[in-house]
């Protein structure tokens, strides 16, 4: 019994005490403040206002986007693409308070939906969208070289 000191015990007891009160703290604070955001992962159809100028057929698209938390990569489809076709994300952006910005690259001729020539020229776009409601989005689609922005709705692609 003489190897018990009061002040040693006193100490680490506190010291316990201290270390679980700051993790309730902690796990509390993150459960009410730290939510994931929504999935929204997946291919969606986008259904153009009015077609792009010099088009003859644009008002529908696919936007495929793959999601890691708030940061996403996405690339832009002809309607017609299979739901297996692997494409190369130009577009990269962020999802942020339901809101949606990405940006990149994408060829004319998927925007235009004609067959892709041998060099398609690429034009730079911005998507800005805002989640409506548990996965429909409306947004806008800014091409280069367009002087007013495209107004779109995407839709979900339902899963085969």
């Amino acid at each position: 019994m003489n190897n018990f000191n009061f002040k040693s015990l006193t100490f680490y007891g506190v010291a316990i005490i201290l270390v679980l009160l700051l993790f309730k703290t902690v796990s509390a604070y993150g459960e009410t403040n730290l939510k994931a955001p929504p999935a929204i992962s997946g291919r969606y159809h986008l259904t153009l206002s009015e077609n792009l100028p010099n088009c003859e057929k644009s008002d529908t698209l696919t936007l495929n986007i793959q999601q890691s938390g708030i940061y996403l990569n996405a690339s832009v489809l002809p309607a017609n693409a299979n739901a297996d076709t692997d494409e190369k994300h130009s577009l990269a952006g962020i999802f942020r308070n339901q809101q949606l910005n990405l940006s990149g690259k994408v060829g004319k001729s998927i925007l235009c939906n004609i067959p892709r020539p041998q060099n398609d020229p690429l034009n730079s776009v911005t998507i800005q969208m805002q989640l409506v409601d548990k996965s429909n989005m409306t947004g806008q689609l800014t091409v280069n070289g367009i002087p007013q922005p495209l107004k779109f709705t995407a839709v979900p692609q339902k899963a085969n």
